[in-house]
């Protein structure tokens, strides 16, 4: 059986990088569009494998909510976030409030909670620009 692949690529380091200089919580696609600018020949699936293969070991966060669209951070340090009910940006809560104890919590057809987190539904300044409320 292969072991899996490891060791930081071109590829990878490249799109760690660019993750790491955006604060927009980029989806894979909009990252996709980043990296080709330096590496012209990248695949979409290829961001895709890297941006799994980061997230799951730690160099990147993977942020998922239910019928949202799946976006990264390249920003591991201790904080929360925010998402535009209307458009779906992300912004960074720098100032966390500690996450809420799982002990003892049950919840039907779940055997254990494993990742508590807080994020917080809001209205971006563009959303309410427009005057969406």
């Amino acid at each position: 059986m292969a072991q899996p692949q490891t060791r930081m690529t071109r590829q990878r380091a490249v799109i760690l990088e660019e993750l790491r200089k955006v604060k927009t919580h980029p989806t894979a696609d909009e990252l996709y569009s980043i990296v080709r600018e330096r590496l012209p020949r990248i695949s979409l699936g290829t961001v895709y494998r890297n941006l799994d293969f980061l997230a799951d070991t730690g160099e990147i966060r993977r942020l998922e909510a239910a019928g949202t669209t799946k976006r990264f951070d390249g920003d591991i340090s201790w904080h929360q976030h925010v998402r535009c009910i209307h458009c779906g940006r992300i912004g960074d809560v720098m100032q966390p409030l500690p996450v809420p104890s799982v002990a003892g919590m049950e919840v039907e057809g779940i055997y254990s909670i494993v990742d508590p987190r807080v994020e917080w539904d809001g209205i971006c300044e563009a959303c309410a620009a427009k005057g969406l409320k």
